[in-house]
């Protein structure tokens, strides 16, 4: 079962490496003209890219909880450090989900548009949260792994 854990492992850096990128092309492309010329062009294969990370990491999660023995446990009222950082780390993999929908809608609907106040605000936020809430989801990675 250790390729599960290397494959969740792999799926966790092109997640979080992408964001990386994104959010320092996002602060260093100040002119409107070069994020112009580059998110149509980067945006969509950036997309798939992490859509397909995402996917892997909700797939694999999930079958690591299950063969640890963890799922009965995680939905019961048992609580200590390991099934604690676990539920919390879940409760943000769900915002993240969330917020993912709702960038990947926004940037699908306005891939060749230019966005409303409304959806930049949503695309912007999302994107935004997207990025913190992942360091706050390897911060629990990384507690689960101390104490495991």
């Amino acid at each position: 079962m250790n390729w599960v854990l290397h494959l969740h492992l792999v799926a966790a850096i092109a997640w979080i490496g992408g964001g990386f990128l994104m959010f320092v092309l996002g602060i260093t492309l100040r002119n409107k003209e070069d994020q112009d010329a580059v998110y149509p062009r980067i945006g969509p294969i950036y997309g798939y890219y992490e859509t397909g990370a995402l996917i892997i990491l909700l797939i694999t999660g999930p079958v690591m909880i299950y063969h640890n023995g963890l799922l009965d446990i995680l939905f019961s009222n048992v609580t200590n450090d390991v099934i604690d950082a676990l539920r919390t780390k879940l409760y943000f993999v769900a915002v993240i989900v969330v917020l993912t929908i709702i960038h990947m809608t926004v940037s699908m609907m306005t891939l060749d548009k230019i966005k409303t106040p409304r959806q930049r605000l949503l695309s912007k936020g999302s994107s935004m949260g997207i990025f913190l809430l992942n360091l706050v989801v390897l911060h629990y990675a990384m507690v689960l792994r101390d104490i495991l």
